[in-house]
């Protein structure tokens, strides 16, 4: 499973200072001044969307935090240096405003993200617990928006009081931070149609590893609800940038699960055919030889050469969904790295 991580579009107010300290700085005008807060932002961004870039392309967990880290480093340390500013006489708004706006990224990242790390680990476990993580990172994805917006309109607010043009447009590395958000976005919607019949066959594998006739049957009818369900779900999605790639795969998971749930019927025959025979079979062996009739005879060895067709039809079947489960998991997997690559931004940690 490829893993979803928070994209948001980290804008204007993302720095990382270098060199000299910000208190011993004569701005000779207010643009200067902010173009001070402002003219690392490239640096900052670029070293989060190392991080998310890490995440998508299936770099391993560890390298993956270790790349938050430097993120939540690299926001402490702009979050001080920005407070030691003075400011712009006497006008405390824009640096008191960047500051706020990087103590709320600094959760976002320091705790809200940590915590959605930590839900990683039992997203697997249920359809609930991967559509909770999934929220999760859209819920900190809005509060990161939402912070940004207010950063951004106090800034222009701050502008317009001391005559600062801005000049309007975006950077090629913030375009990379919008195009992020909307990679993941799309992936994770798709995703959770997946996820769901992708669950309900784990369950019915599991039942039928156990031959546990009541929860096969359970399982075939969750299986076949949500593979239905699923196909409804898609026709509501558009693709990213006009590619149906990742759709259509999903399209190709739902066609096999609602084939297994059709199909694995037969095997809840065979586990009923099998139940039946254990009682026959330990009827018949109950009775001593010499009270055995020709029928009974005849009965058993007919209901033995049953139940080894059944179990041979059986293990067909089984053999034929691992196969077909396998070649479909395949290409889901495939189009879905496929997908990352073409579409999620690639940034070098700087």
């Amino acid at each position: 499973m490829k893993l979803s991580f928070i994209a948001t579009t980290i804008l204007a107010a993302m720095i990382l200072l270098r060199g000299q300290s910000a208190g011993a700085q004569v701005f000779e005008d207010a643009g200067k001044y902010m173009d001070y807060i402002s003219r690392a932002n490239e640096d900052l961004t670029a070293t989060y969307l190392s991080y998310l870039s890490a995440a998508a392309h299936n770099k391993s967990h560890r390298k993956v935090e270790k790349r938050r880290q430097d993120v939540i480093n690299a926001i402490y340390n702009t979050k001080a240096s920005i407070q030691g500013m003075p400011p712009w006489k006497g006008d405390k708004s824009y640096r008191d405003t960047t500051v706020a706006f990087l103590k709320i990224v600094n959760i976002v990242f320091n705790e809200d993200y940590a915590k959605i790390v930590n839900m990683e680990d039992i997203a697997e476990q249920s359809y609930d617990a991967m559509e909770a993580y999934l929220l999760a990172q859209e819920k900190a994805d809005e509060k990161l928006e939402e912070a940004r917006q207010r950063h951004v309109e106090m800034s222009k607010k701050f502008a317009a009081k001391y005559n600062v043009n801005i000049i309007e447009g975006e950077s090629e590395i913030d375009k990379k931070g919008k195009i992020a958000s909307e990679v993941n976005k799309h992936y994770n919607d798709v995703y959770l149609i997946f996820f769901k019949p992708y669950k309900q066959d784990m369950y019915l594998v599991d039942a039928i590893g156990k031959s546990n006739l009541i929860a096969v049957e359970q399982s075939i009818n969750a299986l076949d609800k949500a593979a239905k369900e699923g196909q409804e779900k898609l026709k509501t999605l558009s693709g990213y940038n006009n590619d149906p790639a990742l759709i259509e795969a999903c399209q190709g998971a739902m066609e096999f699960y609602k084939s297994e749930a059709q199909r694995s019927s037969a095997m809840s025959d065979f586990f009923l055919k099998k139940e039946n025979f254990e009682k026959m079979k330990k009827t018949f062996e109950a009775k001593r030889p010499k009270d055995r009739t020709q029928g009974d005879v005849d009965q058993y060895n007919k209901a033995v050469n049953d139940i080894n067709t059944s179990l041979k039809d059986y293990n067909n079947l089984n053999q034929q969904l691992n196969k077909e489960r396998n070649e479909m998991l395949n290409n889901w997997n495939k189009k879905v790295s496929h997908y990352f690559d073409d579409y999620m931004p690639v940034q070098r940690k700087q």
